[in-house]
């Protein structure tokens, strides 16, 4: 007489199969998961809040050991050894919604910053502003060069390029503060000062919604040009 096989065999050998054919799969998937979420990221940047620096369509690189280390997926730090300096571009959770948004450093815990008519002042220091050529614009910026203004903003040893449009955006303020910026807070703004939903908008940032800092672009698509590469802003530095 046969004694009958139990029915999870099959199954459980099915599994197990299945398990040999994927593992090593699943297992990259994980790896990589681990990797973006505390150690290096690549970000799509879909807008162009931080045009000049930033192009519609750059990927760029986020480091996200620049200031410290967090259990993978969560907000919570193990160990810090910085923070946050003027003029560093961070990516960081909006304090309103959540999303995920890239913006430059303005102002650090202690500093106070105003801003009149896009004139940018940190401590009492009026920023110097020097525009820059047309013929030196990347490419997508030289076609709209009428309708913008690109100069190099200069402030407490730090500068960067930003853009102003001569038509003005007439929900985003040019004039704000002096303000005072809190213990672990931030004030955050876009490069493009007349569209940028930034710290007019969401107010300061909380030091510990800012997950990395971003150095570098990795490659660039042109979304009005079918989508081709930008192959000069492949491995650009960001300033």
């Amino acid at each position: 007489m046969q004694h009958p096989q139990p029915e999870s065999t099959a199954p459980q050998s099915g599994w197990r199969k299945v398990w040999r054919e994927w593992r090593g799969f699943v297992l990259f998937i994980a790896v990589m998961l681990l990797f973006r979420s505390a150690i290096a990221d690549w970000n799509q940047v879909p807008t162009g809040s931080m045009i000049p620096s930033i192009l519609e369509g750059d990927r760029i690189v986020v480091d996200k050991l620049a200031y410290d280390l967090r259990i993978p997926f969560t907000l919570i730090r193990v160990a810090r050894w910085a923070d946050p300096a003027r003029s560093d571009v961070v990516t960081f959770e909006s304090p309103e919604d959540g999303k995920l948004l890239v913006k430059r450093i303005i102002g650090v815990p202690g500093d106070v910053v105003e801003m009149q008519d896009n004139q940018l002042l940190v401590n009492g220091e009026q920023a110097q502003y020097h525009t820059v050529p047309a013929e030196q614009l990347p490419d997508p910026l030289h076609r709209l060069s009428r309708r913008i203004q690109v100069s190099q903003e200069q402030v407490l040893g730090s500068s960067r390029a930003v853009m102003l449009h001569r038509l003005r955006h007439p929900q985003i303020r040019s004039s704000f503060g002096p303000v005072a910026v809190p213990d672990n807070h931030y004030l955050v703004l876009g490069d493009n000062r007349d569209n940028s939903q930034d710290y007019r908008v969401i107010g300061f940032v909380p030091r510990d919604l800012i997950l990395g800092k971003a150095n570098s672009i990795a490659f660039s698509l042109d979304y009005e040009n079918y989508y081709l590469p930008r192959s000069e802003r492949f491995f650009q530095t960001l300033n």
